[in-house]
């Protein structure tokens, strides 16, 4: 999807993220390249074979940025996560091997 180097995840890490342990962030990156890294970094939060309703997945998100429902959006929209039409159920559709590269420490107090 994108080309993605070191010094790419270094400044998100550099430029949006607040603290590593647990992760939280400043903001959302403009640039797609950018938003895919960070949500790649905040996907480890999921665990494979799990269940999410909304109310967990906010939960989840909510300590990590402000903007957790348009982060939510994204983690379906890049497929990290799919739901049921309803919305009522969410599961990890990623295989968190293939973004192990960024994952940078604790992503959630949970």
């Amino acid at each position: 999807m994108f080309d993605i180097k070191d010094e790419d995840i270094q400044y998100v890490i550099d430029h949006y993220v607040l603290t590593k342990s647990p992760l939280t962030f400043k903001s959302i990156p403009v640039k797609e390249k950018r938003k895919f890294i960070m949500i790649s970094m905040i996907v480890h939060a999921f665990k494979p074979g799990v269940n999410y309703t909304e109310k967990e997945v906010n939960a989840v998100l909510k300590p990590m940025i402000e903007d957790y429902v348009m982060i939510r959006r994204y983690l379906i929209d890049y497929q990290f996560l799919n739901r049921t039409p309803d919305g009522k159920s969410y599961w990890l559709t990623t295989d968190l091997k293939n973004h192990q590269r960024f994952f940078i420490g604790e992503v959630c107090e949970n």
